[in-house]
């Protein structure tokens, strides 16, 4: 997916942001700057969250929108605006237009989720379905702004998004004074680049580190070629920074100011949304989980005081399910086993007993009698087990051994 604009740009500079935040204030809530004890002490120093995913809308994205709809015209605020989005940016965009008395009209591909299909709609944007893909999506709104005169709002290419998301930065600094190391997602680049300006500005000596998903990261290969490279077909459970090229305009800041930009995995980004909602009772997208994540992947690579940014926060409840089961697999809670024994009364439940003496859950049996490679008395049972951690696992299945199961896997 490639958002590019072409066009050359003012460069943004601090005296932006300072304007921003004076045009959001009472519109962006400055969002609250929560310790981490478990983060603290894998890093080995202060770790502390940056909750952007109780932002309004859910995201950083009101910031940068608000900031460039108010930037209008009067003739373009006429004209209204349109977007294309799966999400973040159509609520930003919708809520943004909807405080300055703008009409939008916003895009989202067909199979968007329906809470943010939803929840854009309930903003007062004038939601239209398009598209299988968010490729295609974009098309649509273009041609829409061609066709209409509505001013697309680009949902990170443009000097005033920047502005408006680097409002973030300001904040980190009067909240954590001491702060060493910022990590921050990175997708087209706007919200990274805007920090990377504000903070770079105050305090050079910050250490700034970007993350993507490994499935998505367009940054390295376009850091080393020196200019936005795109990828092909970028695959990630973390759909807001699920970007294929960097915009033309944060990728600049981004070279020149953001220290590196690491990958994390699709495991870890899970483990990371499931760490952030047991260990921090918060609410995070893959997305805006991707900055602990990349702690989790190299704790005691971060000079502390740490700031994770927690990017946004709307995630839909089935794949937030989905995410839940995939992470606690990823951290060694669930457990499947497949494993022989005689097939008369009383096997399974004796099994069953087994298992109990070692505290592990039984979600799921299956009982097979009729497989060709099973000896006569034979039975095969699957199961799947919920579990404490990795020793846990491997206490539950030495267990088994010891009372005389063959465990096949």
């Amino acid at each position: 997916m490639s958002f590019s604009t072409p066009g050359t740009f003012r460069p943004v500079i601090l005296d932006d942001i300072r304007g921003a935040q004076k045009m959001l204030s009472g519109v962006a809530r400055m969002t609250a700057m929560e310790g981490s004890r478990h983060l603290s002490q894998l890093v080995g120093a202060p770790v502390h969250l940056k909750c952007e995913n109780l932002q309004r809308t859910g995201s950083f994205k009101l910031r940068g929108a608000y900031v460039r709809i108010s930037g209008l015209s009067p003739v373009e605020r006429a004209a209204g605006v349109v977007a294309a989005s799966a999400g973040n940016h159509a609520q930003g965009v919708a809520l943004a237009s909807s405080l300055l008395g703008v009409r939008s009209t916003v895009f989202m591909p067909m199979g968007a989720p329906l809470p943010k299909v939803a929840a854009t709609t309930e903003y007062g944007a004038d939601v239209r379905l398009h598209g299988q893909v968010i490729d295609e999506t974009l098309a649509a709104a273009q041609e829409y702004a061609h066709q209409t005169g509505a001013v697309f709002i680009h949902p990170f290419d443009h000097p005033d998004i920047i502005a408006g998301q680097g409002t973030v930065g300001l904040e980190i600094l009067e909240q954590c004074p001491e702060v060493r190391t910022i990590v921050v997602a990175v997708g087209g680049g706007g919200l990274a680049a805007g920090i990377a300006v504000a903070v770079k500005a105050v305090r050079p000596d910050v250490r700034l580190i970007g993350v993507q998903a490994e499935g998505a990261a367009a940054y390295p290969p376009s850091l080393s070629a020196g200019h936005p490279v795109s990828i092909d077909e970028p695959t990630t459970m973390a759909d807001g920074i699920k970007v294929g090229c960097p915009g033309d305009v944060p990728f600049k800041i981004i070279g020149d100011l953001v220290d590196e930009v690491r990958t994390v995995s699709e495991d870890e980004l899970s483990s990371a949304v499931l760490l952030c909602l047991e260990r921090a009772k918060l609410v995070v997208e893959p997305a805006g989980a991707s900055p602990v994540a990349a702690l989790l992947s190299d704790p005691r690579s971060f000079k502390g005081p740490v700031v994770a940014l927690l990017s946004g926060g709307n995630v839909d409840p089935l794949l937030l399910q989905r995410i839940l089961r995939h992470g606690m697999a990823a951290a060694g809670r669930y457990l499947s086993l497949r494993l022989r024994l005689t097939d008369r009364p009383g096997a399974l439940a004796a099994l069953l007993g087994s298992l109990s003496v070692v505290d592990a859950n039984v979600l799921d049996v299956s009982h097979v009698r009729t497989d060709p490679r099973l000896g006569l008395t034979e039975a095969e049972v699957e199961l799947q087990l919920e579990t404490k951690g990795p020793e846990h696992c491997e206490l539950v299945a030495a267990t088994l051994r010891d009372a005389g199961y063959t465990v096949m896997s």
